[in-house]
């Protein structure tokens, strides 16, 4: 695979809050109408990264810029929507539009749950509007399931759904993420 994930440099902090508030507006999941206080948080990629662990994929060869990113939470704190003690969790997944189809998206989903399964964590989670089809299949393709009993509101009239995936407890190879 030619897509490195790593740690977000400071520098790359407004590209990648850009490009989350880009994919999440292209893909209709932001409020057109007014200025939705969501697509603040988006952009704020530097306070994720201050809070949880922000992650990027780049191009192995460095050309490119961020080609996607994902905020990890392992240990709670302020972006801990839904993990419980022996759970992770990751938020905000985009990919650039160009990007997609390369694979950036798999591996940035790879990287947390291998971060996750090295912090000792049981199971990882994470929330999905409705329509993100695309990534549905791929979080089922990564082996989360649907835990509808865990669906919930940020906002009321907006149910978020859950999926969950849980952990081997014995050390991951690559086959097996």
């Amino acid at each position: 695979m030619d897509i490195l994930i790593r740690e977000a440099e400071p520098a790359e902090f407004d590209e990648a809050g850009a490009l989350t508030a880009a994919a999440y507006l292209d893909d209709g999941l932001l409020d057109l109408g007014a200025e939705d206080p969501y697509r603040a948080q988006l952009r704020d990629a530097a306070r994720r990264a201050e809070h949880a662990l922000l992650l990027v994929a780049v191009d192995r060869g460095g050309a490119g810029g961020v080609l996607g990113t994902v905020t990890f939470v392992g240990e709670g704190g302020e972006f801990a929507d839904l993990a419980a003690g022996d759970e992770a969790e990751f938020r905000m997944l985009a990919v650039r539009g160009e990007a997609r189809g390369r694979g950036a998206g798999e591996a940035l989903v790879r990287a947390c749950v291998e971060r996750a399964r090295r912090l000792g964590k049981r199971r990882v989670v994470l929330s999905s509007q409705s329509q993100m089809h695309t990534a549905h299949r791929l979080y089922e393709r990564l082996g989360f399931v649907r835990t509808p009993e865990r669906d919930w509101e940020p906002v009321p009239g907006l149910t978020l759904h859950v999926f969950a995936r849980e952990l081997p407890t014995e050390p991951a190879d690559e086959h097996n993420i």
